[in-house]
């Protein structure tokens, strides 16, 4: 058996994803907010057994499960983490055997937050839609983002791919030289990357997924050096800040399929053409363009929302 079977079998690919991540219950959260946990509660009980829609983590997370062999241990569990009450956890498990989604697990906690339940399960990845379970995830060592509204009219092909996509720095890589671009200017960063382009960035909060998913990729690598993981890197960098991209991925071990140096151009029409299943950006702006085109995850990060920081010359 191959060394990268044996690692993710005895350490499995984790992702907690809360139910309103996992799908659309959007009117069923508008109740809530508008006439309390009451009304929302009898809703859902109402529907009981009425499926749920998709929602913008539903077709990543059902890709990524479609890669476990069967009667084999799984490279990838997923776990539901939810903040709806045990009585009401009947709808959302009701739907997932309606998808046919291997989803065994999960914990409700009646409103109380999910943080301290993502290590308690060993979470690699936590997406939702509540901001301050995503930043207690990620203080948790999680990779962890809010994700926007699923896009609409989405063409799909290459039904066996899983196509993820991250922003370099600040997700993927240390937040380290994009302060020097916010605080000291671009002449500054650009005379620091090339100062520094053969010298690995240390690792940001993606950063271990990342590479637990190179393990996955690997795994599935196939002629012509394809993987049915497909991993893009689609950043604000370009020459001649790309070159510490390319040097630290090879340092840790970790090719990219693809890698697109955008400088200051929209990545929305980048992702569209690669197709990407999840995209995940540390700047806001970007993550609520690019939703139009594909599921999109914000990574809390240290940066203005109000302020793009695009290290581009």
């Amino acid at each position: 058996m191959k060394k990268e079977n044996v690692v993710l079998r005895t350490a499995p690919l984790r992702i907690g994803i809360s139910t309103r991540a996992l799908f659309n219950l959007e009117a069923e959260h508008e109740v809530f907010l508008k006439e309390g946990v009451k009304a929302y509660a009898a809703l859902q009980l109402e529907r009981e057994n009425t499926p749920i829609e998709r929602g913008t983590g539903f077709e990543v997370v059902q890709r990524l499960l479609k890669l476990n062999e069967e009667k084999e241990k799984p490279f990838v569990e997923v776990m539901l983490l939810s903040r709806n009450s045990p009585d009401l956890s009947l709808r959302a498990f009701n739907s997932i055997e309606e998808y046919g989604l291997p989803i065994r697990t999960g914990s409700f906690t009646s409103g109380r937050s999910l943080g301290p339940f993502v290590p308690a399960w060993g979470i690699d990845l936590f997406l939702s839609n509540e901001d301050g379970d995503v930043r207690a995830a990620m203080s948790a060592g999680a990779a962890a983002a809010k994700l926007g509204p699923a896009p609409k009219n989405r063409l799909e092909q290459l039904e066996d791919e899983v196509r993820i996509a991250f922003d370099g720095d600040a997700v993927v890589f240390s937040a380290e030289s994009d302060l020097i671009y916010k605080n000291e200017g671009l002449q500054a960063f650009l005379a620091h990357e090339r100062e520094n382009a053969k010298k690995p960035m240390a690792g940001g909060p993606f950063g271990n997924l990342l590479k637990k998913l190179s393990i996955l990729r690997q795994i599935y690598l196939q002629q012509y050096n394809t993987s049915k993981v497909r991993i893009a890197i689609v950043t604000a960098r370009n020459a001649p800040a790309h070159a510490r991209v390319i040097h630290t991925l090879r340092e840790w071990g970790t090719p990219a399929d693809e890698a697109h140096f955008v400088g200051a151009n929209n990545k929305t029409p980048i992702l569209k053409a690669f197709g990407a299943h999840i995209f995940f950006d540390d700047q806001e702006k970007h993550v609520l363009g690019a939703s139009d085109a594909v599921p999109s995850g914000h990574v809390p990060g240290p940066h203005d929302p109000a302020n793009l920081i695009i290290p581009a010359g």
